[in-house]
């Protein structure tokens, strides 16, 4: 089968279920594992002018949910070229890449049929359902299976230590995630459950809901025990050096999170922006830097960067 993937957590599974020679066009953000980046790109990003701050692509992406011209552009004539006869996307999402609607144009304007699907999960378990998906429209259903069995048994086995360091007295831990920094963005669909998974509570999150936009005032009200900054599409590094160009708000000394040193860089590119298996990684991160006593080494290493404020 000859298999078209325009979402980075779609190619993700496509590999993970041994298809990787099937792989006839990606995004040009499927850049993991690594040797996606040798299959030809079907998209590019639209030029930007001008630096890249976050206000400003914060911006770019409200012009595009007005206009409906995203970040991303498709390239038409290679998609054509691919001749894929599975494509993995979704509807229309102005920050992310090339929809449902722009992908069955072109193939039918080039006379070509395929089968579109849309992988869209809100949820943990609709991460699991979307695998399954996968496999199932890429004749893959055992693959998908026996992938399935190993990302549940290594999910329950961090949720029962989580449950058994509660039975010694660990408290949840009370949290701020970010998923943009300016303006500030909590966390949504299906974040807030890693957080939740791994023994913390996402104060500002929208479990299974779009990502809140909040204000600096907030985050001093709920005043949480860690603040942990994951910028979509960016990677701890990148998110570390946003932080660094971030101003910060009045009073930001004052916070707890400030004052424990709890402030975090993490890598929302990898273990948590992409609905893929990536994301029991994420809980793991999570697990380890809620109780670090209890989950000892879990953490991918290059998951995590803490800041000095």
């Amino acid at each position: 089968m000859r298999i078209a993937s325009l979402l980075p957590s779609a190619t993700e599974v496509v590999f993970a279920l041994g298809l990787g020679d099937e792989l006839v066009g990606r995004s040009h953000s499927c850049d993991f594992p690594p040797a996606a980046q040798a299959v030809p790109a079907l998209t590019s990003p639209r030029p930007f002018r001008g630096e890249s701050t976050s206000r400003r692509v914060h911006e770019r992406v409200r012009r595009a949910a007005r206009t409906g011209s995203g970040p991303t552009m498709l390239d038409a004539a290679a998609l054509a070229a691919a001749r894929p006869d599975l494509v993995l996307t979704q509807a229309t999402c102005p920050g992310c890449g090339a929809g449902h609607a722009e992908v069955a144009a072109v193939l039918r304007d080039a006379g070509m049929e395929a089968t579109i699907v849309d992988i869209e999960p809100v949820s943990i378990e609709g991460i699991f359902n979307a695998i399954s998906t996968i496999g199932a429209m890429a004749d893959a259903e055992d693959e998908a299976v026996g992938l399935l069995e190993i990302l549940r048994e290594r999910l329950s086995e961090l949720e029962e230590q989580v449950q058994r360091r509660r039975a010694r007295g660990v408290q949840p831990r009370r949290v701020v995630c970010l998923e943009w920094l300016d303006p500030p963005f909590g966390t949504g669909l299906w974040i807030p459950e890693q957080v939740r998974r791994a023994g913390g509570w996402d104060v500002l999150g929208s479990e299974g809901g779009r990502a809140p936009q909040t204000t600096w005032k907030a985050v001093m009200e709920v005043d949480p025990e860690q603040l942990l900054l994951m910028p979509c599409g960016m990677t701890a590094r990148q998110a570390a050096d946003e932080w660094a160009r971030t101003e910060r708000p009045a009073g930001f000394a004052e916070l707890r999170a400030v004052r424990r040193g709890e402030v975090v860089a993490l890598d929302g590119s990898a273990y948590f922006d992409r609905p893929g298996p990536r994301v029991i990684d994420g809980i793991a991160l999570l697990a380890e830097l809620f109780d670090p006593q209890g989950f000892e080494d879990v953490a991918p290493p290059d998951g995590w960067i803490p800041l000095g404020v």
